[in-house]
C-alpha cells in the first residue's frame, strides 16, 4: 500500500507545483475575494503536514524555526507576502519532506502501517498508522491543493487544462 501512497502523494504534490508554476512569487499571498488560504499558506502547511506525519514515523523535525507558527493548524494566513518563505524556498521544502517521507515510508514497509499511532491524542481518528500516513498525505493534502485551484480562479488566472500530465 506505500507505493500507491505515495504515487497518489506525488501527483497531489506537483498539482499544487503546477498550479503556481506561473504565478509569480508576489502574488502568492493575495487573499482575492475572500479566499483566505492562499498559495503560500498551502504550501507551507501541507510541508509541516510531511513534518507532523514523519514525526509519527520516526524522522527528526527539519523545517526552519518559525514554520509550524506560520502553517500548522490554527495559524491564520495573512496576505503580507513578506511575512512567510520565498516560493522557491517552499517548493523545494515541499520536495524536501516528499523525499523524506518516501525514504522512510519504503524503509518501513506496508508491515509497519498496521502499528498503533504513536501519538495516542489521535487514535479515535487513526487507530493505526497507515490509516494517519494515508489521510495526510492524500485525502487532506488533496482538499488543501483544492483550495489554490480555488484560488487561482478567484485571482484571475486560468484554470489548468489537465489536472494530472
Amino acid at each position: 500500500m506505500i507505493d500507491e501512497i505515495l504515487n497518489s502523494t506525488h501527483l497531489i504534490f506537483d498539482y499544487v507545483r503546477r498550479l503556481v508554476a506561473d504565478v509569480p512569487d508576489g502574488d502568492l499571498a493575495r487573499q482575492p475575494n475572500g479566499v483566505a488560504n492562499h498559495p503560500v499558506w498551502v504550501i507551507g502547511h501541507l510541508t509541516c503536514s510531511c513534518q507532523g506525519i514523519g514525526g509519527e514515523l520516526g524522522l527528526t523535525a527539519w523545517l526552519p524555526d518559525g514554520w509550524q507558527g506560520l502553517f500548522n493548524t490554527g495559524s491564520v494566513p495573512t496576505s503580507d507576502r513578506s511575512a512567510y518563505p520565498s516560493k522557491a524556498e517552499l517548493l523545494a521544502a515541499l520536495a524536501d519532506g516528499e523525499a523524506r517521507l518516501s525514504e522512510r515510508l519504503t524503509a518501513l514497509g506496508d508491515a509497519a502501517m498496521s502499528g498503533p499511532l504513536p501519538d495516542a491524542r489521535y487514535r479515535s481518528l487513526f487507530p493505526t498508522l497507515g490509516h494517519a500516513v494515508l489521510h495526510i498525505l492524500t485525502g487532506h493534502a488533496a482538499a488543501h491543493v483544492g483550495q489554490v485551484s480555488v484560488w487561482r480562479r478567484a485571482a484571475g488566472y486560468q484554470p489548468l487544462s489537465q489536472i494530472f500530465p
